[in-house]
């Protein structure tokens, strides 16, 4: 008898510990992979890749619909910078986008924690914009090659 008490106490706590790891993962895309996706934005920017950037910005958009707890204004300010971004393959236009959709995720960023690393706002003083990262070495997605590394730290988020 107390071998089958066991096995179903075991069986029924299994079976709510899985219930539970299952519930953490209803809303799909977490806010903290739109930073990433943002990261894959600027990194395709600093690279000179409009074709990834404006992929990677398509992938931001589904995900960013999926997140349930994104505050809506933030979600409708960051969408109408990802389709922005999405819809041209102009490295000069997405260059252009990306300074307002880096404001409105530092924004995001500052109000939900989107990661336990550091996050570096990091600003371009000839385009007088900022940028997001996660390191604190600076790649210029405004200027890529052309000015990697024209930028400073101005402010980190913990």
């Amino acid at each position: 008898m107390k071998q089958i008490f066991l096995i179903v106490a075991f069986v029924a706590t299994f079976s709510v510990q899985n219930g539970f790891a299952q519930n953490t993962n209803n809303n799909g895309s977490k806010a903290g992979q739109l930073l990433d996706l943002y990261y894959e934005i600027k990194d395709a920017l600093v690279k000179g890749n409009p074709a990834l950037a404006a992929t990677k910005a398509e992938e931001f958009s589904k995900s960013a619909a999926n997140v349930k707890d994104l505050p809506e204004s933030d979600r409708k300010a960051l969408l109408k910078d990802a389709a922005a971004l999405s819809a041209t393959k102009d490295l000069k236009e997405q260059r252009t986008s990306f300074a307002g959709f880096s404001e409105h995720m530092f924004a995001l960023a500052q109000s939900v924690k989107l990661s336990a690393d550091p996050i570096y706002k990091i600003y371009c003083p000839m385009k007088k914009v900022n940028w997001l990262s996660k390191e604190s070495a600076i790649k210029n997605p405004y200027y890529g090659s052309a000015m990697l590394t024209c930028g400073k730290v101005t402010e980190t988020l913990k």
